[in-house]
């Protein structure tokens, strides 16, 4: 055992005439010399007394009242002090937070880091300007390249660590999973979760992005998943729902992420719904349609006036001549879904002016004169409209995936009132094609497009048939009033009749809704809240994954295309970022703020 030391038994403590005696005071339990400001070991009079006299004899020939003001002025002094070294501190910590609010913007707003030295540039010009006296505060602000990556990396981490907490709170979580190449034909697989904690509190983030600078197979794709749920602390056991773009490697039953998925779970793995996405599905749907005599030509046609300039100028000089509507017409895109309906319609609308420039240019367009062509492009119009309509319901975040199924299904009825309305030459829902019905020579073919309505409708059968495999999971979350007691699981029947035969929780149903109506669940109903919370937490798109490439493609640019695989991930985390903000004080009171001078 360690000897006690004598100093430490004896208390010693300051005395207060040692200040006008050897011009001491007391300073962070120490006795420091006012004159240099030199800290001693102990309260020991001794100590002090040898201090002065051996370095400051000169003050010793001071009378008392001498001293007293003496020892007045260099406290006063040491006071101005210890205030400038606290504002100095203060005036960093600001300079340091700025800096951290400009590196978020950029990485937001997908900008390279050199540009918190073009900002630091602006700010330096406006302040001479505006505010000369605040110049060396703004100067302080260090924002040159290394700085900004290093401070978009800081906040990647913190928002990853604070998903890390929420994600030990989660009851449910289910990933989506979706691939595509960055600028560099990297594979970059982006990882989302969708989490729910006891209090129904909803937390859909980023969870990772993983580079795959080799072969992109469902056993590659899964090791990277699985790396993911390991570095997250997430137990696999509440893994609800997985939500792929339906590619073979994602969707394979054996060697697909899926199947691999499935077989990590083991005997839990028949619990995990998995999906294929819905909007991804629901695009395919479309492509039974027979649009290829259709799209040939209006491609060609569009192709022909916006890939050279002087066509592109005439034309739009045309259609502006001609007061038309429309001031042009867009390209078509086949990997943006909505782009085919718009370019169909603007082709539609601008026909007459579209065939005018093409006949100045000796490209006519002899289907613009056929009937039965122009019969069918305007049903195309039609329900590619439709269509679009339907994606766009499906598209944004946090959609539950409940009331997806209801959209899909809503537009599978609506398919079987067009083909029955559509056999008897009924044309309210298509008013393109009544329009053109209006004008044309021959019979308008509705038995024709009634068989394609029913084509279209049976393809939407085929491809959501997996939504009746969870029909009483969904109905008893959307409305667990109504459903059937007799064929529910053994294990909710007694909670379901508690809860059917109480008319508060019945009202706030109706007033509320199924969404907000889940956390007003009693806790005495614990088996339905965790069903409530595993329909909440799935995925029914990768609309989150696809959102996230967009801003990967604009972040990762010919310009940008050295940016390291760590850089790009910390960019997204940050720009991507909704449920989660990264939290800046916390970040700058564990570092040691420094004065910095320009960057």
């Amino acid at each position: 055992m360690a000897k006690k030391r004598k100093i430490d038994s004896e208390y010693r403590q300051f005395q207060q005439r040692w200040e006008t005696d050897y011009l001491f005071c007391e300073y962070k339990d120490k006795p420091m010399c006012l004159i240099c400001q030199e800290s001693l070991a102990v309260f020991k009079e001794y100590n002090l007394r040898r201090h002065f006299e051996t370095k400051h004899d000169q003050y010793g020939c001071m009378d008392m009242d001498m001293r007293q003001r003496k020892v007045k002025e260099l406290k006063h002094k040491l006071q101005q002090q210890q205030n400038m070294f606290t504002r100095m501190n203060s005036h960093s910590e600001g300079a340091v937070k700025a800096s951290f609010i400009i590196a978020e913007e950029i990485a937001r707003a997908c900008k390279p880091f050199t540009e918190g030295e073009f900002i630091k540039n602006c700010m330096d010009k406006v302040c001479g300007v505006v505010c000369p006296d605040k110049k060396q505060a703004f100067a302080n602000i260090s924002l040159s390249r290394n700085t900004v990556a290093s401070r978009v990396d800081e906040l990647a981490s913190d928002i990853q660590a604070q998903l890390k907490d929420k994600a030990k709170n989660f009851v449910a979580y289910s990933l989506a999973v979706d691939e595509s190449a960055d600028k560099t034909d990297t594979a970059q697989l982006s990882i989302y979760i969708r989490g729910i904690d006891a209090q129904f509190s909803v937390t859909e983030e980023l969870l990772d992005i993983r580079a795959m600078h080799g072969t992109t197979s469902g056993q590659d794709i899964f090791s990277r998943v699985e790396q993911c749920v390991s570095e997250a602390e997430l137990q696999w056991n509440k893994l609800v729902g997985l939500t792929t773009d339906g590619a073979p490697a994602m969707c394979g039953e054996f060697r697909g992420l899926v199947g691999l998925v499935r077989e990590k779970l083991g005997h839990t793995g028949e619990n995990l719904t998995a999906y294929h996405c819905i909007i991804h599905q629901e695009a395919l749907c479309g492509k039974v349609l027979d649009k290829g005599h259709i799209m040939t030509v209006v491609n060609k046609t569009v192709n022909f006036i916006r890939s050279r300039g002087l066509n592109h100028r005439q034309f739009r000089a045309l259609l502006e001549e001609e007061h038309c509507v429309h001031e042009d017409v867009p390209y078509h895109t086949e990997v943006r879904w909505l782009s085919r309906g718009k370019v169909l319609r603007r082709f539609f609308d601008t026909r007459t002016e579209i065939a005018r420039f093409m006949e100045s240019k000796n490209k006519s367009i002899p289907e613009l004169e056929n009937e039965k062509w122009l019969s069918d492009l305007a049903f195309m119009c039609d329900i590619t409209e439709h269509l679009n309509n339907l994606n766009v319901k499906l598209q944004g975040r946090k959609q539950l995936i409940t009331e997806m199924r209801d959209s899909v299904n809503a537009f599978q009825m609506k398919l079987r009132l067009w083909e029955g309305q559509m056999r008897q030459a009924n044309l309210s829902h298509f008013p393109v094609c009544q329009s053109v019905s209006d004008t044309v020579t021959i019979t308008f073919p509705t038995e024709l497009y009634a068989d394609k309505l029913n084509t279209l409708k049976a393809e939407f059968s085929r491809r959501f048939a997996d939504f009746e495999s969870q029909k009483f999971n969904f109905d008893l979350f959307a409305n667990p009033f109504v459903v059937d007691v007799d064929t529910a699981p053994e294990h909710l029947q007694m909670e379901l009749i508690e809860l059917q035969c109480n008319t508060h929780l019945k009202a706030q149903y109706q007033s509320v809704g199924a969404a907000e109506f889940a956390p007003l669940l009693p806790e005495s109903m614990p088996h339905l809240r965790l069903h409530a919370a595993r329909i909440m937490s799935m995925f029914g798109s990768t609309y989150s994954c696809e959102q996230m490439f967009s801003i990967m493609k604009l972040t990762k640019t010919s310009h940008r295309s050295r940016l390291t695989d760590e850089h790009l991930v910390s960019v997204l985390k940050v720009a991507m970022a909704r449920d989660i903000n990264p939290r800046i004080d916390k970040i700058i009171s564990k570092k040691r703020c420094r004065v910095s001078g320009k960057s």
